[in-house]
């Protein structure tokens, strides 16, 4: 495909709390900072679409929040826009329209997601597949915690694996934060009330399993109760399912935006830019409706097949930790060193964006191949209802 990454920003997680690192700030203005820090960094550059994935598309993220950050930015007035809403996924598929429309078009486009869910809060838009007893009965839904149990007792994935998995995530985004080389490029501070935020707020430094262990398991805090049946029912050979996941093993809430900068070829060559990646690439997939979260995994296995690639040939992966079991059990299906697999830490650490994350992700993995030398990396991501994407990628 000639589509390739010639940049990718993003603002650090605010953490939903009152002290919430970018709380006072609207949606738009988080999008529209990354849109002007990329026209700044590239002067004269022709932008021809902004692509933004959002989840929650209602309140101060409704109306279509990628043309109003078009009209509240420096971005010319005739940049097309697209909102798009393909849940978790939303910001990776973004990336992956925008890329489509740039090789066909020859132009530059900005590609990512935002989600602020302090101000707009997860499922406030009342879709019917989370809201309609009749949609939700037809379409399998459960609640994602549930999930993700159903999933860990399909697979044998206990608690102490997937507490164990969650003080890793954790330890490892405390050590990045910690290394030197910070990766600061790729964080665009953002002014607040409270002075310049560019730091992430959501890992805990002093996570141990020993903690972890006190914690009630999300069923028992947020119910409902009695969804139990609906696993058994579709999987008899099981007499009760082991709700393993709590709040520290779940990803985190977090408000954030991103954006990627991609071109064709000939666009670059056009403004003088070497890029920084290419699309290997891409697929996207859906698992079981009930399990909700393993199409990511799916995805993955699509777009290797697609490259010509097995797991062996990748470098990194960022896998977004959609609760432990299931990075975990990516492990195990695609049969790959754990060690490649989100080596700063994820989403239970940092925190989880939904819309953003995608555009987050295909960032991380590109600061991470090029500051190890590496060159191929991927980034998978597992959405409610069972939708899942993956990207491949190639340093250059």
């Amino acid at each position: 495909m000639n589509a390739y990454f010639y940049d990718a920003v993003r603002t650090a997680r605010g953490r939903l709390s009152e002290d919430g690192g970018l709380k006072d700030k609207k949606p738009t203005e988080l999008v529209s900072a990354l849109a002007n820090e990329l026209m700044n960094r590239y002067d004269q550059i022709d932008v021809g679409d902004l692509v933004l994935g959002c989840v929650t598309q209602s309140g101060e993220q409704g109306g279509h929040i990628a043309r109003t950050s078009v009209l509240t930015s420096n971005l010319p007035n005739d940049v097309s826009a697209l909102s798009i809403n393909n849940f978790c996924c939303s910001g990776l598929d973004a990336c992956f329209i925008a890329a489509s429309k740039a090789t066909m078009t020859n132009i530059m486009a900005f590609a990512g997601g935002v989600e602020h869910m302090s101000r707009v809060m997860a499922f406030s838009d009342k879709g019917p597949y989370y809201s309609d007893t009749a949609t939700m009965k037809a379409a399998k839904f459960v609640p994602l915690w549930y999930a993700a149990d159903f999933i860990a007792t399909l697979n044998g994935v206990t608690r102490e694996e997937a507490d164990t998995y969650a003080v890793s995530s954790q330890h490892k985004a405390t050590a990045f934060a910690d290394r030197e080389v910070k990766n600061k490029a790729s964080i665009v501070g953002i002014e607040t009330e409270n002075g310049i935020f560019d730091t992430e707020q959501n890992p805990r430094r002093n996570s141990s399993t020993s903690k972890l262990a006190a914690f009630e398991p999300l069923v028992n805090v947020m119910g409902p109760p009695g969804l139990d049946k609906v696993f058994l029912k579709h999987y008899p050979e099981f007499t009760e399912v082991d709700h393993i996941h709590h709040v520290g093993t779940a990803p985190a809430l977090a408000d954030a935006a991103s954006l990627c900068m991609i071109g064709s070829k000939e666009a670059g060559d056009h403004h003088g830019l070497k890029p920084r990646a290419r699309i290997k690439a891409y697929a996207t997939k859906s698992g079981d409706a009930l399990l909700s979260l393993t199409g990511g995994i799916e995805a993955a296995k699509a777009a290797l097949q697609m490259a010509n690639m097995t797991a062996s040939d990748l470098d990194l992966v960022e896998f977004n930790e959609a609760y432990a079991a299931l990075p975990i059990l990516f492990q195990r299906e695609l049969e790959i060193d754990m060690n490649k697999i989100n080596v700063n830490g994820g989403a239970i650490a940092l925190g989880h964006p939904m819309g953003a994350t995608g555009g987050i992700l295909i960032g991380t993995l590109l600061d991470e191949l090029e500051h190890r030398g590496q060159s191929i990396g991927m980034v998978a991501m597992s959405g409610a209802s069972g939708v899942g994407s993956a990207m491949i990628i190639e340093r250059l």
